[in-house]
């Protein structure tokens, strides 16, 4: 696969694309710590923001799947009297499809990501249920089924629902209803006090050592920041599609274009972008210090990932790889 050169001389992170027959092209460029100068490699493990929703959509449906929760059945049902201000008739499909009409505790309309700055001390978020001070006090701004407008609060909503029917965190959550069924072993909610050597630090701006730690929560939590790398990608992939994760049933309802987001050029299924014309499953995530797309063909199997560690990173390549799928 030929690159112009200002995309390759321009990347940070990790680029591969995957066919039903093994790799056909991969690049590990950068630093996955600048001050120390390590470099990436093709296994190096990135946050990847808001891709992670994906993650908390199959944590979900696996629950429906076992009787323990309902798409259909108002969140208020699971909330009691938390978060008085979310609709009654608001559901958990429409939090996962972003038309809950909730308010959004980090409206990205409203926020440049880098200047964000979370209302606790990022140390206390090691739950969801710990974003309750944090997603209280927000009026509902649409009447709920009504209208897509991309909402992290309802993903966090979901998740508090889904450690109160379970009893566990959502890092746990993660591990026993993504991580192990797909058979994942890069994959996890890291802390981002103590990441392991494998993983690429997120960095606040494109030159220098300033980290994303005091950006995000400690915890991975319902709306993004999980780790992975580019080969648990092709792995997710290949079981959602195979039926690992979720039933025939609600992988079709993942894929089912809903609405289409013309500013972003995709639609929206349940938990998961698809490309425009609704062949592609897309996930896609940016936050300080993390950029990642990856967009997978369910027809022919190919997978294309580009994981960066900082906010912009990513994009140039991602741009590149949208003609494989043209």
């Amino acid at each position: 696969m030929e690159l112009p050169d200002d995309v390759v001389g321009a990347f940070t992170g990790v680029a591969t694309v995957d066919g039903p027959d093994g790799r056909e092209f991969e690049l590990a460029r950068g630093w996955a710590h600048r001050a120390l100068r390590v470099p990436m490699t093709v296994e190096t493990r990135f946050g990847v923001a808001s891709a992670s929703k994906t993650f908390t959509a199959v944590i979900v449906l696996r629950l429906v799947e076992r009787g323990v929760l309902s798409l259909t059945e108002p969140v208020r049902t699971w909330l009691g009297d938390d978060l008085p201000l979310i609709a009654p008739e608001v559901t958990l499909e429409q939090l996962l499809t972003h038309t809950s009409g909730i308010g959004d505790y980090l409206d990205e309309d409203e926020y440049e990501l880098e200047d964000y700055i979370l209302e606790v001390p990022v140390q206390q978020l090691t739950t969801a249920e710990a974003f309750l001070p944090i997603l209280d006090g927000r009026p509902q701004r649409e009447e709920p089924g009504t209208a897509f407008r991309y909402n992290n609060g309802g993903f966090m909503v979901a998740a508090v629902i889904a450690e109160r029917v379970t009893g566990k965190p959502y890092a746990e959550l993660l591990d026993e209803e993504v991580v192990k069924p797909a058979g994942l072993v890069a994959t996890a909610a890291l802390r981002t006090d103590s990441l392991p050597a494998d993983v690429a630090l997120g960095y606040v701006f494109n030159e220098g050592d300033q980290t994303n730690i005091f950006h995000l929560p400690v915890v991975p939590s319902g709306d993004g920041g999980a780790f992975t790398n580019a080969n648990d990608t092709v792995r997710f992939w290949r079981a959602l599609a195979g039926g690992e994760l979720v039933s025939a049933e609600h992988v079709e309802l993942m894929a089912r274009p809903r609405n289409q987001v013309p500013d972003e050029e995709m639609q929206y299924g349940l938990g998961m972008w698809l490309s425009w014309s609704g062949k592609q499953w897309i996930m896609e995530g940016c936050d300080v210090g993390q950029s990642y797309r990856s967009t997978f063909d369910p027809e022919t199997g190919r997978v294309a990932t580009v994981l960066s560690n900082t906010a912009g990173g990513a994009w140039k390549m991602v741009r590149e790889f949208e003609k494989l799928f043209a």
